[in-house]
């Protein structure tokens, strides 16, 4: 009998075994390339459509309103809807998954956008239009959640590659339908209503690759989706939790505001609708190339907190830029604001790097962002009431910056170099 090695270990059949003692499973086999192939279409798909219900409607704001007769204080109502729903519907993400598997909600998740946005703009007044918005933003808010748990169950040694992936799929969703949607509204005839609507297709594209998924239903544990649930990771007990969901929250408060009001701030500078679009465009396009470039370096660094003071550093420029000279030099704020928008993909990063567990992902990223859209959904609607009571932009960009120095101090706080687990 040839020697073993010392790290190997026995195996024996079950005939062979001694009584009671319990057979190691057989390792499953993984999922072949063509597999994978398909789970990367339906990644970068899926995350192209996070965006475009919000980055749409902001160029084509001033003619909703009108078309809708919204009140400026209604229309901040409307940029302030998607974070709640993300924070309310969010948080209903990992029940789902475990229910009915993290892929099957996906699909369900693009479905519910492409009938939301086809839906909206012939729902006919304000109520039927927020209504229409909210059940494509649902679809949004679950996919959010679970896009770092499907990369964790399909890519589970390539999550800082794949993250970088799909959140440069989901900059390029943004800023496709930020530059694009008045371009298509004019070509379309001039309506609004066509202009939203023509997004839904893009949805319904989103929907095919995950079909093939509908029956895989094991979340990253590997547990089978309708087993009872394990232990809750207590992740209120964390610091550092408390932190990622604040840095995660004020982020996503300057996302929104820009994505809803900055069309505006430039057209008020004496700038078209057009040229509006694009520059929120490029501000969405620079997470592009950032959000593929940001991952894999927060991942070689221990703490994440340079990065963060970097963002915001070209945010407060930004936001100086815009108060000072906002058509003169439109291109360069849109530019630096474009930088400090990606600390939504850093964010998404340190959700990984603070857990080591998959079921430490789940629960990190679904506390962390429904919490953190909780936060964010005063900033767009007290921006659009200074906005109206002011009559300009001085004090909502003055609200804009000041926001900056807690999200700084949050990220600071979330990079530190530990884990949730250590914490709870």
């Amino acid at each position: 009998m040839g020697l073993m090695r010392h790290d190997e270990t026995p195996t024996l059949s079950p005939s062979a075994a001694a009584p009671g003692t319990p057979v190691p499973e057989r390792e499953e086999p993984g999922p072949s390339p063509w597999v994978l192939r398909i789970a990367t279409v339906g990644l970068v798909l899926a995350a192209l459509n996070l965006r475009p219900a919000i980055t749409s409607l902001g160029p084509l704001l001033e003619e909703v309103r009108d078309g809708l007769h919204m009140s400026g204080s209604i229309a901040g109502v409307l940029t302030s809807v998607p974070p709640l729903c993300f924070a309310l519907f969010g948080f209903m993400a990992p029940r789902l998954a475990r229910r009915f598997g993290p892929s099957a909600v996906v699909c369900a998740g693009m479905a519910a956008i492409a009938a939301g946005l086809l839906l909206r703009p012939f729902a006919g007044g304000t109520a039927g239009f927020l209504a229409a918005s909210a059940l494509a933003l649902m679809g949004i808010a679950v996919s959010n959640v679970l896009m770092p748990v499907i990369v964790k169950r399909w890519f589970p040694d390539r999550v800082g590659t794949m993250t970088g992936l799909y959140s440069m799929a989901l900059a390029l969703g943004t800023a496709l339908a930020a530059a694009l949607t008045v371009p298509l509204t004019d070509a379309l005839g001039g309506s609004w209503k066509a202009g939203l609507g023509i997004w839904a297709a893009l949805a319904v594209v989103a929907v095919v690759p995950w079909i093939p998924f509908l029956k895989d239903r094991r979340d990253t544990s590997g547990q089978a989706a309708g087993t009872p649930a394990p232990p809750a990771l207590r992740i209120t007990r964390s610091r550092t939790s408390w932190a990622l969901a604040c840095f995660f929250g004020l982020q996503a408060t300057a996302a929104y505001i820009s994505m809803g009001w900055m069309p505006q701030i430039f057209r008020d500078a004496g700038l078209s609708a057009g040229t509006s679009g694009v520059l929120l465009a490029v501000i969405m396009a620079m997470g592009v190339p950032l959000a593929f470039v940001i991952p894999r370096v927060a991942t070689r660094l221990r703490t994440q907190g340079p990065i963060v003071l970097v963002l915001s550093g070209c945010g407060l420029l930004g936001y100086a830029g815009l108060y000072v000279a906002p058509a003169g030099g439109a291109w360069v704020w849109a530019l630096l604001l474009g930088v400090a928008n990606c600390a939504f993909p850093l964010a998404l990063t340190m959700i990984g790097m603070r857990s080591r567990t998959g079921a430490g992902v789940v629960r990190l990223s679904a506390f962390a962002q429904s919490t953190g859209y909780l936060i964010s959904i005063p900033g767009p609607l007290l921006v659009g009431v200074l906005y109206q009571h002011s009559g300009g932009w001085g004090l909502p960009l003055t609200l804009m910056a000041a926001l900056l120095v807690p999200q700084t101090i949050a990220g600071v706080l979330a990079g530190r170099d530990r884990t949730v687990e250590d914490e709870c």
